[in-house]
Parts: C-alpha cells; structure tokens; sequence
C-alpha cells in the first residue's frame, strides 16, 4: 500500500495538483484498493490530525503576523534597523536582514516576513542603486530566517509530529538562527564593498535615538514572547495569542495604522492562510497513520543502516533530500510527512532529535530560497517587479552562504544543543 500511494503521491506533485488534495486522493486510492481498512478511517485521522492543542498556535501566529504586517510594526522595525547599520556602506541591505530576523522571531513567516519587510526595503534598496535581481536576492535570502528563528510555525509542526517539545525547539534554534543572519549581513558587507554598491545608504537615514522611541514596543515584542516562553510565563500556544492581543494594541491605539474596519479584512486573510495550512497538516496526518501501519519505516531504517556507515553520512543524505524536497513542496507538508519517518532513524544514529529537527527546518527554509521553484524567491520576485529568471544568478552567493551555514549547524550540534542543555 505505501508504495502505492506514495507513487500516486509523486505523479500528482508533478502534475501539479495542490499537495493537500494530492495526499487525500491517493491515501484513498490507496486504502480502497490496497487495505481492508474502512473509508471512515479518512475523515476520522484527519480529524485527529487536527485535534491538538499546540496546533491552536498556528494560526494565532498567521494572525499575529497579517496584524503586525499591516499594523505599523514592520515599519517602524525598517526604520530602526535603518538607524543603526544604514550609516555604514551596504547598511541599507544589512538592515533588509536584521529586520527580517526581528519581524521573524514574532511572525513564524518567511512569506509573511518577505511581503512585510519587502515592500518596505525592496524599493528603498532599488531606488538606491542596488541592482533589483541582488536586491531581491537579499530580501528572499534573509525572510528565510522567518522559519527558523523562533515562534517558527514549522518547528511547531516538527513538535507536533514527533512528540518533542517546541519551547526546546525553539531554544535550540536561536544560534542556528543567528549564526544564518550573522553570515547574511557579512555576505551583504563583503558584496557591497567589491561592487562598490550601498555607499549612499545614508540618504534619509533617521536619529537612533528617534527610531529607538519610535520601534521600543515594537522591539518589545520578540522580547516578551520568547522571554515569556522560556521563563516558563506561558506557552508557544498561550505566546501566540498574546502576540495577536499586543499587535492590535499596537496598530489599533498606539501606531493607529489600522482600524477597526480593517479587522475583518486581516481576519480574512489569515482564514485562507490558515486554511491551507490546516488541510495540509489533516491531510498529512492520515498518510502518517497509513505509512506508520506498513513496514516502510522499518525498510527505510533498514535501508539507512546498511548504506550510511556514520551518522555524518547519513545526515549529509538527509540534507540533500530535503534540499531538493524544500524546492518543490511545501514546508509544513514536508515536515509531517518525513518528520516521523526521519527522525526515529535518526535517534538510531545517535543524533539529537531536537538537533535533528533544527537542521531539517534549516534545510527546508533553504529549499524555500532554492531555484527554481524556491517560494519565498517567487514572493520577492512579486514584491520587486521582476522576472524570476532574471533572479536566479543573483541569489548564487546568498544561497552559498545559507549552505555553509547548513554545514557549520550539522557538524556542530553544540550550535543548536547549548542552550537547551545549560
């Protein structure tokens, strides 16, 4: 029966049919055809898939994100970023990545992140002189940084999958975060001075001390939520609707850039964000339930240990896998259908699973920026006007620094583990 469904599965990724309907119809098609299991089994796993509390912060955190997007946050963000880096050559382009990291660590977005920063910093970097396809190139890049520095929706989905704690997860993922923006803003730095660009980025540069005011509660944010997290205040699930209630306080009374006529048009949005998302986690959930009842977990563990001699060997495997799954299917699908699969076979190996499930959402935000068919490449293309083809050349050097840094967190898993063992 898995390999039944999982061949129908490929045939209709290719055919592109949306991956939610693809895992239903030939998890069907397989349970009709190949299984005495009833039907009834379909509606009833989905259902299940669904029925989790830590889920609850998934669209708390879609929300939170469309709320901050639209509320003044990410401007005021921009405009602080700007103050502190843009004196320097090449500032207006590192602060194109510190804001992606700090609209991340509250958005849980790489999408959310590219369109809210994007269409801020995009024209800004343009009208610069920076060439469009590098500027994009920076902007796709670092709103990658939106699934992997905490809240990050994919680890929540990871944990989910697996059974293993997201406040851990989230701890662990704050140096490969860090370590991924850290490289961004050298790359950027090095970029600018060889090709002479970003020497005029001071040009309505604004007072730190003005812009610090300005963005304090919004620099808050991050603070109080992770801060909350991993004081044991509260939960991701309880953080992600604190930050929904703080973003409108923020954008309805404080910035006042949104009204109260705006919320059921931000409401609507996140629906359909949340939407998709949710039938791809039910969808997921019932082929996990037909994979786990075969033996194909067992034949791939058996597989792994008879070809990967080490467990380097057998990361640097996955690592490829995910890398070119990341290109072509969407992250959350991605992670609940190989997450379960993966990382039991990992744990043979010796390795972390929390480590594990850092690198696997490092690889897949990664996979996100990749030509072709990278997504968050897509949505920065959108925000800057301009052809995808004329950007794949530009992100070669980005996408050589993520990978190095892909390296640097596989082979040293005190990167990911320090602060979830101190």
């Amino acid at each position: 029966m898995p390999t039944a469904i999982m061949s129908l599965l490929i045939a209709f990724i290719t055919l592109s049919v949306p991956i939610a309907v693809a895992i239903v119809i030939a998890s069907a098609i397989g349970l009709y055809f190949f299984s005495n299991l009833p039907l009834i089994i379909i509606p009833q796993r989905m259902f299940i898939g669904l029925d989790s509390f830590p889920l609850m912060a998934v669209p708390l955190f879609i929300l939170a994100g469309n709320i901050m997007g639209q509320g003044g946050v990410s401007k005021r963000l921009v405009t602080f970023a700007k103050s502190l880096v843009g004196n320097i050559q090449g500032g207006l382009a590192i602060s194109c990545v510190i804001t992606s990291m700090i609209f991340a660590a509250v958005s849980g977005s790489s999408v959310a992140t590219t369109y809210a920063v994007g269409a801020i910093l995009l024209p800004a970097m343009i009208m610069h002189g920076y060439p469009k396809p590098m500027a994009t190139a920076i902007q796709a890049s670092s709103a990658n940084l939106g699934i992997v520095i905490p809240p990050s929706v994919p680890l929540i989905m990871y944990g989910v999958s697996t059974n293993t704690s997201i406040g851990k997860l989230f701890l662990a993922a704050i140096g490969p975060g860090l370590l991924m923006g850290l490289a961004l803003i050298i790359m950027v730095m090095l970029w600018c001075v060889f090709t002479g660009h970003g020497k005029n980025d001071a040009t309505d540069r604004q007072g730190l001390l003005s812009s610090s005011k300005d963005a304090l509660l919004a620099l808050l944010m991050p603070t109080m939520i992770l801060g909350g997290i991993y004081g044991g205040v509260f939960t991701p699930t309880e953080a992600s609707a604190i930050a929904v209630i703080y973003g409108l306080i923020l954008g309805l009374f404080v910035y006042k850039e949104i009204t109260f006529k705006d919320i059921p048009k931000i409401l609507k949005g996140s629906v359909i964000s949340t939407s998709s998302v949710m039938l791809i986690i039910a969808a997921a959930s019932l082929l996990s339930f037909l994979v786990s009842r075969s033996d194909l977990p067992q034949l791939l563990s058996a597989f792994a240990t008879d070809n990967f001699a080490t467990k380097l060997q057998f990361f640097f495997a996955v690592n490829l896998l995910l890398l070119v799954i990341g290109m072509f299917v969407e992250t959350s699908a991605s992670i609940l259908l190989l997450a379960p699969i993966l990382a039991p076979i990992a744990v043979i190996y010796g390795i972390d699973p929390i480590h594990f499930g850092v690198v696997m959402v490092v690889n897949l935000a990664i996979g996100m920026f990749t030509p072709p068919l990278g997504v968050t490449l897509f949505a920065a293309s959108q925000v800057a006007g301009i052809q995808v083809e004329k950007v794949i050349l530009a992100t070669l050097v980005p996408l050589a620094t993520l990978l190095c840094c892909l390296v640097v967190i596989t082979i040293f898993p005190s990167i990911t583990l320090f602060w979830v063992n101190s």
